[in-house]
C-alpha cells in the first residue's frame, strides 16, 4: 500500500536561535572554557531552530504502522496511552487540515492549520504563505477534500495567518486554551501532518513557558515542547489533554538540521488568539 505524501515538496526557511547573551554567544554555546581560557567549539554546528514549514515526497527508511492493528515486538510493548490523550485526539484530528501554499510558477510549501470557529477561519504560520511567493492557497481536509483558500489576513511579525474556506468544508473548530492556564510539565499533543502524512498525533508535555526564541528578524516568546515536531507540522495545533489547542507548532531545535531533537517550539494560546481576532475583525 502506497505511502501517503501529502501535498507540495521539500521546504522551509532556517531561523537562528537567539543571541541572549552580552558577549553574543548563542544558547547553543556551553559557557564553560578551557584552562587556557578558550572558549568550546559550538556543538557539531550552529544550534539552529528551523521552520517546520513543509515536507512532502517519498519517506526514506520509514517505518508506517498498519490500520488494521498489526504491529511488531515493539508495538506490543508499548506503554498504555492514558485515555484522555485519545479522546483528545480523536476530537482535535477532524478539525485538521493540511495547507499548500504557491505553485511550480511561485515556489511551493506546505504545512498544517486548524479551524477555529463555526465561519471556516483557520489558523496556519505565515511563513507557509510567504514561501509560496504569494501564490494560491488549497487546504486538504481530514477526508481527502481540497479547497481552495482565501487569505484573509496575514501578520509576519507573530508568524500567523488567517484562511477561510467554504462553509461545505464542515470543518469542526477547535477550542481554545484560556491563556495563562498552560502549565509545565503537562502533557501534549502535536497535530498535524510531517513529512506530508496528514492526521498524525505525536504526545510530549510542556517542556517550559515563556521561552525567547528568534524567528526571522523577529524575537517569540513561545511554549517549549518535546512532542514530536517534523517538517510539515508547521502552523497545527499544540492541544492539551482536554482538547484545547495551547499553541501553534512553529519551529524545531535541530543540530546539523537533521530533524527533530525534541525540542520543538509554538505559539502560545494568548498571541495566536489576540492576532487572530484582529485579523478576522479587519478581514472578516
Amino acid at each position: 500500500m502506497a505511502v501517503q505524501t501529502g501535498l507540495g515538496e521539500p521546504r522551509g526557511p532556517w531561523f537562528i536561535s537567539p543571541e541572549l547573551d552580552p558577549d553574543g554567544r548563542g544558547w547553543w554555546d556551553a559557557p564553560e572554557r578551557d584552562p587556557g581560557g578558550r572558549r568550546p567549539g559550538r556543538l557539531l554546528a550552529v544550534l539552529a531552530v528551523v521552520a517546520v514549514s513543509a515536507v512532502s515526497g517519498a519517506l526514506a527508511g520509514g517505518v508506517v504502522a498498519s490500520r488494521d492493528g498489526a504491529g511488531g515486538p515493539a508495538a506490543a510493548s508499548a506503554a498504555p496511552v492514558p485515555a484522555e490523550l485519545v479522546t483528545a485526539a480523536e476530537r482535535t484530528v477532524p478539525g485538521v487540515v493540511s495547507v499548500l501554499a504557491g505553485g511550480a510558477s511561485s515556489g511551493s510549501a506546505t504545512g498544517s492549520g486548524f479551524a477555529v470557529d463555526d465561519q471556516q477561519h483557520l489558523i496556519t504560520n505565515d511563513h507557509i504563505l510567504a514561501k509560496g511567493g504569494g501564490g494560491p492557497v488549497t487546504v486538504e481536509l481530514p477526508d481527502g477534500r481540497r479547497f481552495a483558500a482565501e487569505v484573509v489576513g496575514r501578520e509576519p511579525r507573530s508568524d500567523l495567518a488567517v484562511l477561510k474556506v467554504p462553509a461545505s468544508a464542515g470543518l469542526t473548530p477547535l477550542p481554545l486554551a484560556k491563556p495563562g492556564a498552560t502549565r509545565v510539565g503537562e502533557p501534549v499533543l502535536a497535530v498535524g501532518s510531517p513529512l506530508g502524512l496528514a492526521g498524525t498525533v505525536t504526545a510530549g508535555i510542556v517542556s517550559a513557558l515563556d521561552r525567547e526564541v528568534r524567528l526571522g528578524n523577529n524575537r517569540h516568546s513561545a511554549v517549549q515542547t518535546d512532542a514530536s515536531i517534523n517538517p510539515g507540522n508547521s502552523g497545527g495545533p499544540l492541544v492539551n489533554a482536554r482538547g484545547e489547542v495551547v499553541g501553534v507548532n512553529t519551529a524545531i531545535a535541530t543540530i546539523d538540521g537533521n530533524g527533530s531533537i525534541g525540542i520543538g517550539f509554538a505559539i502560545p494560546i494568548d498571541q495566536v488568539q489576540q492576532t487572530a481576532d484582529t485579523i478576522i475583525g479587519k478581514g472578516g
